[in-house]
């Protein structure tokens, strides 16, 4: 399990063969969606929980204030995801 942190107006790109099994929960602040086409998408809250498999959804940015975490989950064995 990990912990990404993403400070105000971080981004980060989504690579699908390394998000492919990752369940993920934002535990503190706001995240929100970059969608394929570059456009914004929905903003996910507290407690909000997602994967990214066949989402088509290319990075998580934070376009607001403060900290915001997401709290990564893989199964056993597979690859560490990387920043």
């Amino acid at each position: 399990m990990q912990t990404l942190a993403l400070r105000a107006g971080a981004r980060i790109a989504v690579i699908a063969e390394e998000w492919h099994n990752a369940f993920c929960v934002v535990t503190r602040g706001r995240v929100q969606l970059e969608l394929r086409d570059g456009e914004p998408g929905p903003v996910l809250g507290h407690d909000a929980a997602f994967w990214l498999r066949g989402t088509g959804v290319r990075a998580l940015h934070n376009p607001y204030r403060r900290t915001a975490r997401v709290r990564i989950i893989t199964p056993p064995g597979s690859q560490a995801l990387t920043e």
